[in-house]
């Protein structure tokens, strides 16, 4: 451990132009990407409104302009602060509305543009650099090198970029999870000390639980961690240090009661979003995807198992997260590898376990994984923090040269990210400037679709790609739409099998699909003397049967 008590220049330097590289990249083309379903959402609580509402107003079947949906993706004069946390309460209890607060306040002063909204992820981002310092000094109780290094592995990860880049809470709910971390740590090293201090230290706990819970709710599965860990320090007695927190978990999730009173009394809108998340998926699709999720903490290039790199990328790091986990149990007291231990398997493991037992998909969204993602990476900072310093200088060079490894895939990670119009994080608005592109190459487009399912995010989010001369066509149902003549070309969004032929026989027209994936179809509709005219194939390779 003496080794480790000073860092090298060259070293200090390196870190520093990571953080600077990093920072750099967070700022970087944030407009650039799909600002998808889950991020329109956001837009929508800021504005104050409820999905309710705007199809009371914009899905009726009129015809509207793209410029009609910016009013329910900002703060207006018709709603308020408290109409934010209202359309939480209402219709997504699920998310707490601590984060919201802040975004409407935040856009209320800089704008609201894609640009301006995620720039406060961004800037929430940055307090993770001095919060996991502050962690790692505690955890590892002397000025290590590791506090850098953790820096340095958080400023180039990808999984760190996605997230720092996305309008969102998950940004928040990390920082919130270093602070209340480093707190409860903070709060049991002082037990022996001055009594205003313990008491100080602990009433910071109960706070950062607070705003922790308040930010995402799978923060109670990290009070369950700290919980364990504490109790088992303590040996499993009722020691002073257990009581105080008990008390101070019971502080902070007292005053998180307000909102938990929301979810019991919504409970059906919550166990609704519960259940959407149960989709049935082969154990080894499982399995592959738990690998990729693990390699994306140091490598990301956007590619699935279908591209060949993934099946060698994602052992190497499984087997150097393994490592790291490994070592860090061999080589440090229980203090330290236990609390990263259940930081890691306590608040994934009833995610993983009712996926694996019952099927479903609740462990394939990443930001659900934050705390075990922070956990593995505290592992190898540690573990490089090590290595790099003891033992032989051939040992010492085999290390360096990791380290440049990981730094070179976390740095690859970013440059190709950068340059992209969307990623995996965007999930079923993945595709969506594929498809604004071909709806965007007509003159007079009409886009027709309904609030079923996922239209209803999907049609805001495609809002932000198309042209301004795309009219769109909205409908509660299935309701038989009026077309103009006035428009050259007409696409449908996502309808139903049903739907779509009902408007074909009323029209005559003919159907083809110019789009589709897992999630949506698009399809254009075409009267058939216009396929006549141009010649155009009933089937080629453009567009299906």
């Amino acid at each position: 451990m003496r080794h480790l008590t000073l860092i090298p220049s060259w070293l200090r330097f390196l870190i520093v132009v990571l953080l600077v590289v990093g920072i750099f990249f967070r700022f970087f083309n944030l407009g650039g990407k799909v600002y998808w379903h889950d991020e329109t959402y956001t837009s929508l609580r800021i504005s104050g409104y409820t999905a309710t509402e705007v199809k009371q107003q914009i899905f009726n079947g009129r015809v509207i302009y793209r410029e009609s949906f910016g009013r329910f993706q900002r703060p207006n004069l018709e709603k308020g602060l408290s109409d934010t946390i209202k359309s939480l309460a209402v219709e997504e209890p699920q998310h707490p509305p601590l984060y919201y607060i802040i975004a409407r306040l935040w856009v209320g002063i800089f704008g609201s543009s894609v640009t301006t909204i995620r720039s406060l992820s961004v800037f929430i981002s940055l307090l993770v650099f001095p919060c996991v310092y502050w962690l790692c000094r505690e955890l590892f109780n002397v000025p290590l090198s590791v506090p850098f290094l953790a820096i340095a592995l958080m400023a180039i990860s990808p999984i760190h970029l996605v997230y720092a880049q996305e309008a969102g809470e998950y940004m928040l709910w990390l920082v919130s999870i270093l602070l209340c971390s480093a707190a409860l740590l903070r709060a049991m090293g002082l037990e022996s000390k001055d009594r205003n201090a313990r008491i100080f230290n602990w009433v910071i706990y109960a706070v950062t639980l607070a705003l922790s819970l308040y930010t995402f709710l799978l923060s109670g599965f990290v009070s369950v961690a700290h919980g364990i860990y504490v109790i088992t320090i303590a040996r499993f007695q009722l020691t002073q240090t257990v009581k105080n927190y008990l008390l101070a978990s019971l502080a902070g999730f007292i005053a998180f009661m307000p909102w938990m009173l929301v979810i019991i009394d919504k409970f059906g809108q919550f166990q609704q979003s519960i259940d959407g998340e149960t989709m049935q998926l082969p154990l080894i699709n499982l399995i592959q995807s738990w690998l990729m999720q693990l390699s994306r903490i140091f490598f990301d290039l956007n590619f699935g198992f279908e591209n060949p790199v993934s099946y060698l990328i994602t052992p190497i790091f499984l087997i150097f997260v393994g490592y790291a986990i490994y070592f860090l149990c061999q080589t440090t007291n229980i203090k330290v590898w236990l609390f990263i231990i259940t930081l890691i398997v306590v608040p994934a493991f009833p995610l993983m376990l009712p996926d694996l037992l019952f099927g479903g998909t609740r462990s394939l969204a990443e930001r659900h994984l934050i705390p075990a993602y922070l956990g593995m990476q505290l592992a190898v900072a540690y573990l490089l923090a090590n290595q790099l310093y003891n033992g032989s200088s051939s040992r010492r060079i085999i290390w360096q040269m990791i380290l440049a490894f990981v730094i070179i895939c976390g740095l690859v990670s970013y440059r190709v990210s950068c340059q992209a119009d969307t990623w995996w994080n965007k999930a079923i608005s993945y595709n969506h400037p594929q498809v604004a592109k071909i709806i965007n190459q007509s003159s007079r487009p009409l886009v027709i679709s309904n609030s079923f399912g996922t239209n209803y995010g999907n049609i805001f989010s495609l809002s932000y790609l198309v042209e301004p001369n795309v009219r769109f066509q909205l409908f509660k149902g299935e309701v038989i739409p009026k077309i103009a003549d006035v428009f050259t070309d007409v696409f449908l969004f996502n309808p139903s099998d049903a739907w779509r032929n009902e408007i074909k026989i009323k029209y005559r027209f003919k159907s083809h699909i110019i789009y589709g994936n897992d999630h949506y179809l698009v399809w254009k509709l075409i009267k058939p003397r216009v396929l006549r005219r141009r010649n155009i194939p009933r089937q080629n390779k453009l567009f299906g049967g």
